[in-house]
């Protein structure tokens, strides 16, 4: 077998902190372009300056973030490559097989490589709301490690089909532009938690579409999920946050304030529906699929690109053109003009792109590595830091009231994938599934 161009597990501390790091950076830069002044920059009225609005721009940068996951594929092809020349060159080379189960062997040899033997079994838990039962899964491990791997099931996704993943692909674009449009009109914890209402969705479909079993305990949790995210939209809305440039703003409208931070909310909250069809509809794939989170990660790229580049061009001549949708988001023309012209927008966008690669690369490596579950109190520390970062800044103000919404999302969140114990002693059950899957896609 070959060895594993992964580091090793004194390395893990290391992939963890830059899967942190670059999940806070995610958030914080998008959050930095928003607050980018671009037009009428020396307007003595702070109202009349316009900033960087343009969340299909923002999505586009998304994307092309993702497609950068294939220079992680391309890097582990070359490697594989110069292991083949070696082993060729020391005498112990085996021959690369012809079959047409050639490239599912690839693709387990690949995340050998990786330093996680999968099966066809395991390949169905990936992008897995709740993973399969214990005791099938594990019954996959041991056959892997101890006889030989089980026939793979054809792909759904050889040749041409590669394009069902368009399909997430449309899903992210609509889940991630309207939360890049949330974006604007709230803080960045406020966002960060409020995508906290994935739990409420992706528990939902679980149960509607991939036909698994939720416990009482963990209904529950969804209803403490719902009640933290309420809390953290009250907390916003009482106390809402300007961007930093209109703070000295006299006459600031309160009530329109706090609408906007409603709205920016459901938004945000809402965006989650379509991330929780983009969870199914992978899962749906990928266990029918012999094929490596990156690629599908790098496919998406690809497809969310072309889709959301169309979007635009067609949204800008029946809308961006118009005397009333110009300057707005749908400008092609004048976001295209903002993203070159404005430098911190055009560095930031770039940091973002590198950002979102990093954490596709090192959130895989994680899950590989350690497991699905430490994800949830990393996304929880991610929370915090992006919390942290935004108050030394000044970008927003501290409210008790939305401590209280993230401890009952953390807690509720911990609760539903079993990390903590149900409170009471009826609502226990032995084993718990996970909600989170085993490897996870990285993307936002």
């Amino acid at each position: 077998m070959a060895s594993s161009i992964i580091p090793s597990r004194a390395l893990i501390p290391f992939l963890v902190a830059m899967m942190l790091l670059t999940g806070v950076c995610n958030t914080l830069l998008t959050k930095y372009q928003d607050n980018q002044c671009v037009r009428n920059c020396d307007d003595p009225d702070p109202r009349k300056r316009k900033h960087f609005e343009q969340p299909v721009i923002q999505t586009l940068q998304m994307f092309v973030g993702e497609m950068g996951c294939w220079l992680v594929v391309g890097v582990i092809q070359l490697y594989r490559r110069y292991k083949d020349w070696s082993s060729r060159s020391s005498g112990s080379y085996e021959p690369i097989p012809t079959s047409d189960a050639a490239d599912a062997d690839a693709d387990a040899d690949a995340d050998a490589d990786q330093g996680s033997p999968r099966t066809s079994a395991d390949n169905a838990s990936v992008r897995s709301t709740t993973p399969l039962h214990p005791s099938s899964h594990g019954s996959s491990e041991a056959c892997a490690a101890t006889g030989p791997r089980p026939h793979t099931p054809p792909s759904v996704l050889r040749g041409w089909r590669v394009a069902l993943l368009a399909l997430p692909a449309i899903c992210d674009i609509l889940g991630t532009t309207l939360m890049n449009a949330g974006l604007l009109l709230v803080a960045a914890s406020i966002y960060q938690m409020t995508r906290g209402a994935l739990v409420l969705f992706v528990g939902l479909f679980s149960v509607i579409f991939l036909r698994r079993r939720l416990y009482a305990f963990q209904w529950l949790s969804l209803v403490g999920v719902m009640l933290g995210v309420g809390i953290v939209g009250l907390a916003g809305a009482i106390q809402p946050d300007k961007k930093p440039g209109e703070l000295a703003a006299t006459g600031s409208n309160v009530d329109g304030d706090a609408l906007k931070v409603i709205v920016g909310v459901l938004m945000i909250a809402g965006a989650q529906i379509f991330t929780a069809t983009q969870f199914v509809l992978e899962e749906w794939i990928l266990e029918r699929s012999a094929i490596q989170p990156i690629r599908v990660v790098g496919w998406e790229g690809v497809f969310g690109f072309t889709i959301t580049l169309l979007g635009m061009i067609v949204l800008h001549v029946l809308i961006g053109s118009t005397e009333a949708g110009r300057y707005g988001p749908f400008d092609m023309a004048e976001g295209w003009r903002q993203f070159w012209e404005h430098e911190a927008v055009f560095v930031s966008s770039i940091l973002i792109m590198i950002s979102i690669g990093g954490f596709n690369f090192f959130g895989l490596s994680v899950t590989r590595s350690v497991s699905a579950t430490s994800r949830s109190t990393i996304d929880t520390c991610r929370t915090l830091f992006i919390w942290m970062v935004s108050l030394g800044l000044g970008w927003e103000t501290f409210k008790w009231l939305q401590v209280v919404g993230f401890v009952l999302l953390v807690y509720f969140t911990f609760l539903f994938n079993g990390i903590v114990q149900p409170p009471f002693e009826f609502l226990r059950v032995r084993e718990v599934d996970e909600l989170l899957p085993e490897e996870p896609i990285e993307h936002l």
